[in-house]
């Protein structure tokens, strides 16, 4: 039976406190021990700590949702599900891959960029991965880019991971080169990075993707991902494309984060 965490939200700040700065307090032994909510190895070290926190006290929703966007358009091009091919970029403990599992999807690989989160996956959810690469995907080997080739990927998943610099812009870009034409884009992000008062390169990169010609959209949703501590909708957007002509290389220096 996994271990049940005692968690405490800060009293007073915590609206003031952007989602990259969230934190709370796990106590141990008596003792509170303050973690962000973005500091993954600490949270996946402890079996049940990112379920209890993410998913019962603060309702996410987001794996499902993407998942069940993607069974839709897959539906409505006849197109199988057990037949792809996934890489799921920042895959954390597998709780995107296991819903994509229970849609028939027969081959995933995971990757992230820290070892506790391939830990956690292989503690928590040991059947979900045919693989799990432990990887910067800014700084890919040429002996990673091979193997990840291999795969022949057609369906890239990323997950409650972009916007934050969890997986910054060059990562997403290098795994979305390893999907080829005809291949499915599924992925979630922050509302606020589709505004058009939102200046960043990040933010610019998504809008201007949604926008080419090399993606084209199948769905685009606007969906609660989950309530802040103060109990506020968060409020993201999930969308499902399909790759139709490879993005050039020199896309991202047209937003200046190559």
């Amino acid at each position: 039976m996994t271990k049940r965490h005692r968690i405490q939200f800060p009293p007073d700040k915590g609206h003031e406190l952007s989602q990259a700065e969230a934190y709370f307090y796990i106590v141990e032994e008596g003792r509170p021990i303050k973690l962000r909510f973005h500091d993954y190895d600490k949270v996946f070290a402890r079996p049940g700590l990112y379920e209890q926190l993410f998913y019962e006290r603060l309702k996410c929703v987001s794996p499902q949702k993407v998942t069940e966007l993607l069974q839709r358009s897959l539906t409505s091009e006849r197109a199988t599900s057990s037949e792809l091919r996934v890489l799921d970029l920042g895959a954390g403990n597998g709780m995107m891959a296991e819903c994509l599992r229970r849609i028939g999807v027969s081959r995933i690989v995971g990757a992230d960029i820290i070892p506790e989160a391939r830990d956690a996956a292989y503690r928590d959810r040991p059947l979900v991965y045919d693989d799990y690469l432990v990887a910067d995907f800014t700084d890919l080997s040429d002996e990673q880019k091979q193997d990840l080739a291999d795969w022949s990927f057609d369906c890239l998943t990323t997950v409650a991971a972009l916007g934050f610099g969890d997986i910054p812009p060059a990562a997403f870009f290098q795994a979305l080169q390893l999907v080829g034409s005809g291949g499915w884009v599924a992925l979630n992000i922050k509302e606020t990075f589709l505004e058009s008062s939102d200046d960043s390169g990040f933010s610019r990169f998504v809008r201007e993707l949604i926008l080419s010609d090399f993606l084209e959209i199948h769905q685009l949703e606007r969906y609660t991902h989950r309530v802040s501590m103060e109990g506020v909708p968060l409020k993201y957007y999930a969308l499902i494309g399909r790759i139709v002509a490879p993005v050039p290389e020199n896309f991202l220096g047209n937003f200046g984060i190559a």
